[in-house]
């Protein structure tokens, strides 16, 4: 749990549940100077004070050492379905993925994944597919997840061949996509980068990678969300993946590469300098002498 707030992770239900720190409620830890402090409380309405959960969330430990953190928690839904349509195109497939996001059914998850991506997923629906695989996720009460998958189920039969995963089925699928599974195995010794962008944007962004470096691409958060695999190359590609970015105002995060490698190139989006000047100051305040994870975000930080 720590390393989930310290990371700020979430997977494909951020779409409607938000990312760890919308959860994070309070904490206490103990800074670089060896203080030990706390922030938040154990209730949402609590409002004391500055709100030091979420400058902690996504610091990668480089602020202080968490001792005890508080979270909201959700019920299990008690029944999950996912409406598969088969072998639509990128950019069909991101305007399908956003027409069900901004519907009524509270969508949990959207995601697209090529032919060639969605052939080495363990579920059967998927790998056999032989097309491209756009998901849309569905929870909740058995009727209502029901009446919502049978709306989407008629929205995207206009578009093509539309099938249905119940449970089992849907829970494997979506943590294939919440792992990157389809980027492990014969594919374990490729660089992989997370890359945020807004969901209109997807498509081009994926198009200009691989054009101009080869490897593959799926897309979670109704195409928001690009996790993009290349082979192993000495930069991991970081230039041209920055730059095919550039003008989308997205960022990108290399998640596996070699040591080496990772050392050579910034892992993390590189911050503009008053962004830049105000992490340093945040990080001066809690470890003035650079004892917590030194180097782990930015380098000399």
């Amino acid at each position: 749990i720590g390393g989930v707030i310290a990371a700020n992770l979430s997977g494909p239900r951020r779409v409607k549940s938000g990312a760890a720190r919308d959860h994070f409620l309070g904490f206490h830890a103990v800074s670089g100077r060896g203080e030990v402090f706390k922030s938040g409380g154990k209730v949402m309405k609590n409002v004391t004070g500055f709100d030091l959960s979420k400058l902690m969330a996504g610091s990668f430990g480089t602020l202080a050492v968490m001792t005890q953190v508080t979270v909201k928690v959700l019920p299990r839904p008690e029944k999950t379905r996912t409406v598969l349509l088969m072998g639509a195109d990128d950019d069909a497939a991101v305007a399908a993925l956003c027409d069900a996001l901004g519907s009524s059914h509270e969508v949990a998850g959207a995601a697209h994944l090529p032919a060639g991506v969605a052939a080495r997923s363990g579920v059967g629906y998927v790998a056999g597919a032989g097309a491209s695989v756009t998901a849309v996720r569905i929870e909740g009460p058995g009727p209502s997840v029901e009446h919502r998958c049978a709306a989407l189920t008629e929205q995207f039969k206009a578009l093509g061949a539309v099938e249905e995963l119940h449970s089992h089925n849907s829970i494997a699928f979506w943590r294939e996509v919440r792992d990157a599974i389809p980027f492990t195995g014969d594919r374990a010794g490729d660089q992989v980068w997370r890359i945020s962008v807004a969901p209109t944007a997807g498509a081009e962004v994926v198009r200009r990678l691989t054009d101009g470096l080869g490897g593959e691409a799926y897309y979670d958060w109704g195409g928001g969300l690009i996790w993009f695999a290349l082979p192993a190359c000495e930069d991991a590609g970081a230039t041209a993946v920055r730059a095919a970015i550039a003008d989308c105002g997205g960022h990108a995060t290399l998640v596996r590469a070699a040591a080496d490698v990772r050392q050579a190139v910034e892992v993390f989006q590189p911050q503009p300098g008053p962004l830049d000047d105000l992490s340093r100051r945040v990080k001066d305040a809690f470890d003035p002498e650079g004892v917590l994870n030194p180097g782990r975000m930015v380098a000399g930080v």
